[in-house]
């Protein structure tokens, strides 16, 4: 018999992404505690581009989309967002969404599921996500149920699984 897998992968979802922005720029046009305070949020780019004019009102836009997020199922760790920035009269804030999981933190994940996961589980590094194979199924549920325990500083997903 074949062996069973999955991959763990760190993807975002580029159109949920655009909906929450979109609900957060027209909650904050309707808002009255933002009126008159140029409050915006928009793309700029890749990146997603916050503005007012203090740093509480830009700080509250940020919430504002992160609760949008979270509505939409998009985990709050997948979002890179800097500090407010001066720029001339406005407050502004880059934020990205980052995708892919880096070399090092796949690492991470293989070592844990190597040194806590059950005997005969294979992990390998392809590209930005990891393949985790094994021949029992009931194996692969424990490493799911295992990284879903643990607390990473990057979104995971687990995709694939057959």
């Amino acid at each position: 018999m074949a062996d069973s897998s999955f991959d763990i992968v760190s993807k975002v979802e580029r159109q949920e992404v655009d909906n929450a922005l979109n609900q957060a720029a027209k909650e904050i046009s309707q808002r009255y505690d933002f009126k008159g305070v140029g409050a915006s949020i928009s793309w700029s780019g890749d990146k997603i581009l916050m503005e007012a004019n203090s740093e509480d009102r830009v700080t509250a836009v940020l919430d504002v989309f992160q609760s949008k997020l979270i509505k939409r199922g998009i985990s709050l760790k997948a979002l890179d967002a800097g500090e407010p920035q001066l720029s001339g009269k406005e407050y502004k804030i880059f934020a990205t969404i980052e995708e892919g999981i880096s070399q090092d933190n796949a690492k991470k994940v293989a070592k844990i599921i190597r040194d806590e996961g059950p005997k005969g589980v294979k992990a390998q590094v392809q590209g930005d996500e990891l393949r985790v194979s094994s021949k029992s199924r009931d194996d692969l549920q424990t490493v799911i149920a295992l990284l879903k325990g643990k607390d990473f500083d990057f979104a995971l997903q687990f995709v694939n699984y057959r």
